[in-house]
């Protein structure tokens, strides 16, 4: 087995500890450093055992790669000051605050010749990958449709940050829907958004509606929202956060010409006899695999080691998708405010999303 990877956190926050934790249960990195700048939270992690310093200028020069879990307005400077240091990354979702600061990033990364993806673990979970096979069965895609509504506490707003523009569902939670639906069904050419704060009152939006061109040819349509209470979310589908309850109800559902698929448990709808499928005729119902659950940033971790270590790898989603997923999030949040659909290709490149 090669060594493991010196590797460091840019960001002491929630997910950046998060994946420092992740990171002392690999063995396939080793944790040189976690890069934390304010102070009193230094002294937090320190407590915990945590490697922390103040800035990346302290971290240890055997480090070769660096997670960046900062703020997202932070996260093209911390990108790019570990591309500096020779360091492949990971930066967390979403890649940077607007386009023209992600696709800077990844022209950075091709110009050092660096690894570099954006952190859309939900790629690595089993499930995942097996769908992308299990769509193979039900024929050309025809259309597919969401649900995430999770209703967060309401003592989440009392940050006075998460009652501004930007913090909605929009920018903060669909980009991970964005990307997985891209990883299964393929490139995005135009969404069209309505939106509403009549649940919470806030500037931001607690709900959001969106209707999705697929380049293959498919419709589609996905439910979003903070406010209103269900079962039905990735979070809960698959219990992947702690934090969440989990339900096991499927959240998503994709229709094709010969059959029909649940996600994520893979419950697949299909041929029960000879000739046409059609309405007259039943379908057969057959169960999804039973998967072991894992945990996903552990999973993007270690497959992120293996591709620095020289190995190829091709769930992780690169620096490009995460650009390519920010950009119809963005595109999203602009058709919100304009009531227009946003074909991709036309997000100006500073736009942020407010």
């Amino acid at each position: 087995m090669t060594a493991p990877l010196p590797l460091c956190v840019i960001g002491g926050g929630v997910i950046g500890l998060r994946h420092a934790e992740v990171c002392e249960a690999s063995d396939r990195v080793a944790l040189t450093a976690l890069v934390e700048p304010h102070a009193p939270r230094r002294d937090e992690l320190a407590a915990r055992g945590l490697p922390v310093v103040a800035s990346i200028a302290y971290v240890p020069t055997a480090t070769r790669a660096a997670i960046a879990a900062t703020p997202t307005q932070d996260h093209h400077a911390s990108t790019l000051a570990a591309f500096e240091r020779g360091w492949a990354v990971i930066v967390e979702k979403p890649t940077a605050a607007t386009l023209d600061e992600a696709r800077a990033l990844t022209s950075a990364a091709a110009r050092a010749g660096l690894p570099f993806y954006t952190g859309h673990h939900r790629r690595c979970h089993p499930f995942a990958r097996a769908a992308r096979d299990a769509l193979a069965e039900i024929g050309d895609l025809v259309g597919v449709q969401g649900l995430w509504s999770l209703r967060k506490h309401d003592a989440y707003y009392d940050a006075d940050w998460r009652r501004l523009p930007g913090a909605g569902p929009l920018m903060t939670n669909l980009s991970h829907e964005i990307d997985l639906l891209r990883f299964l069904l393929g490139e995005i050419a135009e969404v069209t958004a309505l939106t509403s704060s009549a649940r919470r009152g806030f500037v931001i939006e607690d709900t959001a509606a969106l209707a999705l061109r697929f380049d293959r040819g498919a419709l589609g349509s996905f439910l979003i929202s903070d406010a209103g209470a269900s079962p039905w979310s990735f979070e809960a589908a698959s219990h992947e956060n702690p934090a969440i309850a989990g339900s096991g109800e499927d959240y998503i559902r994709i229709v094709g010409t010969e059959g029909a698929l649940a996600f994520p448990s893979l419950t697949r709808w299909g041929r029960s006899g000879p000739g046409e499928i059609e309405w007259s005729k039943p379908l057969a119902r057959i169960n999804g695999p039973a998967f072991a659950r894992v945990d996903p940033l552990l999973a993007q971790l270690d497959r992120f080691a293996a591709v620095v270590a020289g190995g190829a790898d091709d769930v992780l989603c690169t620096g490009e998708d995460g650009t390519a997923a920010l950009e119809m999030t963005l595109a999203a949040a602009l058709s919100g405010k304009t009531g227009r659909p946003v074909r991709r290709g036309e997000v100006p490149g500073d736009y942020t999303g407010v």
